[in-house]
């Protein structure tokens, strides 16, 4: 069995965007020399996302949009009890338990192996920061 594991490290400037990675993610694979197998891709970080959707800007906006009135952006402590700790990102929190934290690819024949208008994207929640994604490949 043939394995790889890679880090890809991010920093978004903004609190919240979604960056397009499955050209990072298709070059580990292909560097990987897996044939047939898994890709594991996922965020190492709790207010981050790791998701499969279509690389449309209408659907990102749409996204922000929808993950703000779930989960406002509100740095007091009154309405999330994790700001109470110091920190100010108890909705970021939130939005990634909402868009998830890793995605799981077959690899066949070589490449993932998507459907239509399937990428790979990661979401930040609590930009500003350099902060890293796992891409871990196992197979044959």
């Amino acid at each position: 069995m043939k394995s790889l594991t890679q880090h890809l490290t991010l920093n978004i400037p903004q609190r919240m965007g979604f960056v397009n990675i499955t050209r990072e993610v298709e070059k580990a694979v292909a560097e990987s020399g897996v044939q047939e197998g898994l890709c594991l891709v996922n965020a190492m970080h709790i207010t981050a996302s790791v998701f499969i959707n279509d690389d449309e800007p209408g659907l990102h906006e749409d996204y922000k949009r929808w993950l703000e009135e779930l989960a406002p952006f509100d740095p007091s402590p009154d309405r999330y009890r994790h700001n109470r700790t110091g920190e100010d990102n108890g909705d970021a929190h939130h939005k990634r338990q909402i868009m998830g934290r890793e995605v799981v690819i077959a690899i066949t024949k070589g490449k993932l192996d998507f459907g239509p208008w399937e990428q790979v994207f990661y979401g930040e929640f609590d930009g500003r920061r350099a902060k890293r994604v796992l891409v871990k490949i196992v197979g044959e």
